[in-house]
This record gives structure tokens, C-alpha cells and sequence, in this order.
């Protein structure tokens, strides 16, 4: 009796006929979508003579430097620490506010739904439109106040009001209008999917409502969390169009850079993108990190109780 080979059978590898069309179509979209950057990316390490496009003139970080030493008029680095201050007290909101609304909305509201919808025009309405909707807004708040100030004889505190407008009242507002339904729809979906059984059994064992919060909810929505705060501040930090009619007397960076783009005509403009674009990748990665965290802790606390 012959014996049977122990060879196993040989699978079909072929691909489909449509694998390498979708595929270079793929490429080609991640190109289109990446390319600027890496275009920036490489230019601003042109040498002293270069211009804003290729050929290279020669490598160095000399204009690293030059943006180092400032840009003219603008100060750069001002606008900067304001919008990472601006990022990171909208990530702080967009995180709590979600969070506490994803855990209201678990029982039925009365006019939730309407609150819901409301809360997520923002994110149909034209940018521009939120803006200037708002800096109407504080325009009549400020001729109020100017008002009250003088009805109440305070002449030497009108002189030197200014507007209520600013990086933490209508800029602010304005981007939570950006974040806020993200961080909406990201925790709604969560807690739709979420086993009520975990907390009660946490109760059941003699847990408070804080302690159930904290030890049981929490760190299974833990990664949900850290993903609304990276959109968060993510969104806040290259917002133009919604901060553009609301901030007031200040600027952010990215209106500072959109405002340099007619300005100035040295690769120091692209220096200066390449040190945001590695900022926005550091902050990805740091939450990244905090993910992976999450998940060794999680996987170790179930060793534990395995």
C-alpha cells in the first residue's frame, strides 16, 4: 500500500485580480496625503541659500537656527506656548465633559435627545460660521459690560477695559464647539457597548459609587479616554477657522503661521512646520504610550485575580 506524502496540500496564494489596482490607489491616497509633509519636511533642511522649492540648495540646520532667533515681528514661541496651554485645557474639558455625558446619557434623559443633537450641529455648521457666531456673541457681551461700567460710575475701569474676548473665554468655547462632539460620539459608543455587569458586581462586593468609578469603569474605558483626549487637543492645536473671529487681541500658531505664509519666503516657514509636525507626533506617541500602559496594567491586574 502506498504510502501518502505528509506534504501538506500547497494553498492557492494568488491574490484577486483587484488586489494591485486597490493597492497602488492605496499608495497613491497615503502619497497624496503624506506628501506635503515629507516635502516640508525635507526643504527645511535646505542649506543658507535655499528657497521654498527644489532643487536642494545644499543641507544643513541653518534655518532651524534663523526660527530659533525669531521670525521678524512675530513671536513665535509665544504663540506657541498659548496654543499648547489653549490644547491642553480643551483636552482636559473635552475628556471630563465626555465622560460625564456618556455616563448621564446611560438612562434616559428628558430632552437628551434634542441636548445630543444640538451638541453635535457644530460639527454640520461651517467653521467660519461658529466663529463669527461667537465673536458677535462676546461683541454684545463687551457693550454690556461697557455699559454696566459706566452706569456704575467705575470711569477708571472703562478706561482700561478691554473685551471679554480671549484665549480662555471665546477661544476657548470656540474650539470645545470642534472637540466636544468627537469626544461625544467616541464615549456614547462606548458606554452603549459597556457591560453594566462590572459595576454591579463591584457594588455587590461593597464598592461606593466613587470606588466603582475609579477601580472598575474607568480602566476598562481607560484607552477610550485617552483617544478623546488625543482628539482633543489634536483638533485644538492647528484650529484656524474657528479661532480666527473669536480669539481676540492674541494670536495661536497656527494663525501666526498662516499669517507668515505672505510674510516670509525662506525655508525658517517650513523649519518651523517640521518642529509642529514633530510636536503633534510626540503627543501621539505619548499617547500611544499611555495606551500601552493601560493594557500592561489591565493584563497584570488579571493575572493577579486569575
Amino acid at each position: 500500500m502506498a504510502l501518502r506524502s505528509a506534504r501538506p496540500a500547497r494553498r492557492d496564494d494568488k491574490r484577486p485580480a483587484g488586489f494591485w489596482p486597490l493597492a497602488l490607489l492605496f499608495a497613491l491616497f497615503v502619497l497624496f496625503l503624506y506628501g506635503p509633509t515629507f516635502t516640508i519636511f525635507i526643504l527645511s533642511f535646505q542649506g543658507p541659500q535655499g528657497g521654498l522649492t527644489f532643487p536642494m540648495r545644499g543641507w544643513s540646520l541653518h534655518w532651524f537656527t534663523q526660527l530659533a532667533e525669531g521670525l521678524g515681528t512675530v513671536d513665535v514661541w509665544a504663540a506657541l506656548r498659548r496654543s499648547l496651554a489653549l490644547g491642553a485645557v480643551v483636552m482636559g474639558l473635552t475628556v471630563v465633559l465626555s465622560v460625564l455625558a456618556g455616563l448621564a446619557f446611560r438612562k434616559k434623559l428628558r430632552g437628551g435627545s434634542a441636548l445630543f443633537f444640538v451638541t453635535v450641529a457644530s460639527l454640520i455648521m461651517p467653521s467660519i460660521v461658529v466663529s463669527l457666531g461667537i465673536g458677535l456673541q462676546f461683541r454684545l457681551l463687551d457693550d454690556g459690560m461697557r455699559a454696566l461700567l459706566a452706569s456704575l460710575g467705575l470711569d477708571t475701569v472703562l478706561e482700561g477695559y478691554t473685551t471679554l474676548m480671549g484665549l480662555y473665554t471665546s477661544a476657548l468655547g470656540a474650539h470645545l464647539t470642534w472637540t466636544l462632539p468627537f469626544g461625544l460620539l467616541i464615549m456614547f459608543a462606548v458606554f452603549n457597548r459597556f457591560n453594566p455587569a462590572y459595576e454591579e458586581a463591584a457594588r455587590d462586593l461593597g464598592a461606593t459609587p466613587w470606588q466603582s468609578f475609579k477601580f472598575v469603569l474607568l480602566p476598562l474605558i481607560g484607552p477610550s479616554v485617552v483617544g478623546v483626549g488625543l482628539f482633543g487637543f489634536t483638533l485644538s492645536w492647528d484650529e484656524i477657522a474657528r479661532t480666527s473671529q473669536a480669539i481676540g487681541d492674541v494670536n495661536t500658531l497656527p494663525l501666526e503661521l498662516q499669517g507668515l505664509t505672505t510674510t516670509v519666503t525662506t525655508p525658517a516657514i517650513y523649519a518651523l512646520g517640521t518642529l509642529t509636525t514633530l510636536l503633534s507626533l510626540a503627543v501621539i506617541g505619548l499617547a500611544l504610550g499611555a495606551l500601552w500602559l493601560l493594557r500592561r496594567q489591565r493584563a497584570a491586574a488579571g493575572r493577579r485575580h486569575g
